[in-house]
């Protein structure tokens, strides 16, 4: 089954590439890798504002790292079509570098961040297992609850 027939039987549709809100570019090719920017947590199109420990629960925040997944996916997409391949070219998930808005008690950053590889997982099978990291840091732009980055191998 090809990705894009994952995607659609998990009723995801991919958006557009997001406009950079700084001065960056959503991702960089360097040989077959892939380096997507960080891509905060929307909702309604809107920045999903939160804070872990404070406002919001980890139960909550799951839902909004797999968001970023799906916009990160999208952005993947982007970055595929540019290097004249798609989705099913992608040899491998190589790393997710996640960072969650959250107190200075709060330890459930890997929790939340569980959200964006699940979902990596059942879109890629065994070409989503990846690398990781999480963590929890004092604030994010706009207030988001979660801003996740990743690299990604084309084949």
């Amino acid at each position: 089954m090809s990705i894009y027939d994952k995607l659609s039987q998990l009723g995801i549709v991919l958006p557009p590439v997001s406009v950079p809100a700084a001065a960056y570019v959503p991702f960089v090719q360097t040989g077959n890798l892939i380096f997507l920017s960080g891509h905060i947590a929307r909702q309604d199109g809107k920045p999903w504002v939160g804070q872990l420990g404070l406002t919001m629960t980890t139960d909550e925040a799951k839902p909004a790292a797999r968001a970023v997944a799906i916009d990160l996916l999208g952005t993947l997409a982007a970055a595929c079509l540019a290097a004249g391949k798609t989705l099913d070219d992608v040899k491998r998930i190589v790393k997710v570098l996640s960072l969650v808005n959250s107190t200075a008690t709060y330890t459930e950053q890997h929790l939340v961040t569980n959200g964006c590889s699940e979902l990596l997982g059942q879109v890629f099978g065994p070409v989503g297992a990846h690398a990781r990291s999480a963590f929890g840091v004092a604030q994010l732009p706009m207030g988001a609850c979660v801003e996740i980055e990743l690299i990604a191998e084309l084949g």
